[in-house]
């Protein structure tokens, strides 16, 4: 399948390539056309948004059950390990199935996209996080 919607001259933005979505302003937008771009943008976005929640965590269990120094120092990187894991298997899927259903929409996908779904991911993960009562 042709894709048409490809501009003759398109280079992958840099990433982030975020830009001022209000339209009153003059700007130049910038869009991923490509499975491959739009995985890899929504798997870093993942990782940013999964290390700035799980940091913070392992910071305040260091401080708050920081009696045994001789094991605690483990956590961190421990929290890091998990939080790497995870983010590389939900940024991924994101990211495959985002890319899977723009292309073969044959849409271009704003620079904004990946961003908001790895928010997402990280809002699914901290409901999650929590025990259910009822169950869904």
């Amino acid at each position: 399948m042709t894709n048409n919607r490809v501009p003759i001259n398109y280079q992958t933005p840099s990433f982030p390539s975020l830009y001022d979505p209000v339209p009153s302003h003059h700007h130049q937008a910038y869009y991923l056309y490509y499975t491959k771009d739009i995985w890899r943008y929504t798997l870093f976005w993942t990782l940013i948004f999964y290390a700035a929640t799980h940091l913070p965590v392992a910071t305040c269990t260091v401080l708050s059950h920081g009696r045994n120094w001789s094991v605690i120092w483990l956590v961190p990187l421990v929290y890091s390990f998990v939080a790497g894991l995870e983010a590389v298997l939900a940024g991924s899927i994101v990211g495959l199935v985002l890319g899977a259903v723009y292309e073969a929409g044959n849409f271009r996908m704003s620079t904004w996209v990946p961003l908001i779904w790895s928010g997402v991911n990280v809002m699914v993960l901290i409901l999650t996080s929590f025990p259910m009562q009822g169950g869904l």
